[in-house]
C-alpha cells in the first residue's frame, strides 16, 4: 500500500488527469447507511463508474430490494468508441428476487462520458446521482448536477472545498459534507492508494448537519491562545474544537471545520483568500502565512 500523510498523491494525479481511483465497497456501505430514507422508490444513476467493476453498482445490486429502489442505472465510459449502460428495474428471470442477475445491458451511441447528450438524458430521468466522479473534472461535474437540479452523493478530494465554485455552494448551503471520509482507493492494477482524506459531498439532508459543535473553550481570559491576523480583524483558530463559545467577532478556522459545520450554529462569511472582495490572503500572523482559513461567526451573537 502506498502511504501518504497528506493529499500529494491525489494532487499529482489530478495534474496528470489520472482519475482511476475505485471506491471500496466497505467505504460505500459505511456512508450509504446514513441515507436509506432518501433512496426508497428512487432512480439511482451512477454516471462515472464502470458498472462491471464499480462497487457502487455492486452495492445497489445487492441491496436493490432492501433499499426499495425504483431503478438503478450505470454507464460505462470508453474514450474513443461507443459504450453501454446497465440497468436493473425488475425481476427479469422470475426467481422472486431483484438483483445483479436481472441486469439489462443496452448499447450507447456515444462513449458514456457524463457530459454526452445520452448521459444527460439519463441524468434528467434520475432522482439521485451517487458516484465517484473524476477528481480532475470535479468543478464541471458538480456544476452539471446543480444545473439540472439533481440530488447527489459523490466523492471529492479535500481540496475541493476550497475551489471558488464549490466553496460558494457550501457557503450558500446548496451542498455540504456527508458523514464520513474516504482514505483508501483501489487502483486498476489492484494496488491500494492512501490519501489524507476525501470527503463525501451531498445535498441530501442528514442528521449530522444539524448537530452543534460542543464548545468548551473561552476567549476572554485566554486571549493569547487566539491571535488576531496581521491585516484583518479576526482571530485565528487551528482546530474546530478550540472555537471559543464567548467570542462575538469573526474567527478563522481550518477548512476541515466544514466536516462539522452546522448552518444553524454558525454563519460562513467567506474564505481567507477572498474575504476582502479580491484575491488577497488575510490569514497572516506575525508575517507568517497560514493555511487557508474559513471565516465564521457564531449565530448566537447576532
Amino acid at each position: 500500500m502506498k502511504k501518504g500523510g497528506n493529499n500529494k498523491n491525489l494532487h499529482k494525479a489530478n495534474i496528470a488527469k489520472d482519475d482511476e481511483f475505485y471506491t471500496q465497497l466497505t467505504s460505500i456501505e459505511k456512508e450509504l447507511g446514513h441515507y436509506v430514507n432518501h433512496l426508497k422508490n428512487k432512480i439511482i444513476f451512477c454516471n462515472c463508474d464502470d458498472p462491471e467493476e464499480s462497487n457502487f453498482f455492486k452495492y445497489f445490486c445487492l441491496n436493490f430490494e432492501h433499499l426499495g429502489l425504483k431503478k438503478l442505472i450505470a454507464t460505462h465510459f470508453e474514450r474513443e468508441k461507443p459504450s453501454y449502460k446497465l440497468e436493473i428495474v425488475q425481476d427479469i428471470n422470475k426467481d422472486g428476487k431483484i438483483n445483479c442477475i436481472d441486469t439489462i445491458r443496452t448499447p450507447l451511441k456515444q462513449n458514456g462520458d457524463f457530459r454526452s447528450s445520452e448521459c444527460i438524458e439519463i441524468l434528467k430521468e434520475a432522482d439521485i446521482i451517487i458516484t465517484n466522479p473524476p477528481f480532475s473534472l470535479f468543478r464541471e461535474y458538480v456544476s452539471q448536477l446543480i444545473e439540472y437540479n439533481k440530488e447527489f452523493l459523490i466523492i471529492g478530494n479535500i481540496n475541493a472545498v476550497s475551489y471558488k465554485e464549490i466553496f460558494k455552494l457550501i457557503k450558500e448551503n446548496e451542498i455540504w459534507l456527508g458523514h464520513g471520509c474516504v482514505r483508501h482507493f483501489r487502483r486498476p492494477d489492484g494496488s491500494m492508494y492512501e490519501t489524507a482524506r476525501s470527503f463525501w459531498y451531498t445535498n441530501l439532508d442528514i442528521t449530522k448537519r444539524h448537530e452543534d459543535i460542543l464548545l468548551y473553550k473561552k476567549y476572554f481570559g485566554n486571549e493569547k491562545e487566539y491571535p488576531k491576523y496581521d491585516n484583518y480583524d479576526a482571530i485565528n483558530i487551528d482546530k474546530a474544537l478550540n472555537i471559543p463559545s464567548d467570542y462575538k467577532g469573526l474567527m478563522g478556522v481550518p477548512i476541515t471545520f466544514l466536516d462539522k459545520y452546522n448552518p444553524e450554529q454558525f454563519d460562513i462569511l467567506g474564505d481567507s483568500r477572498y474575504i476582502t472582495g479580491e484575491c488577497n490572503d488575510i490569514n497572516i500572523i506575525n508575517g507568517k502565512k497560514l493555511y487557508r482559513r474559513i471565516l465564521i461567526k457564531n449565530k448566537k451573537f447576532k
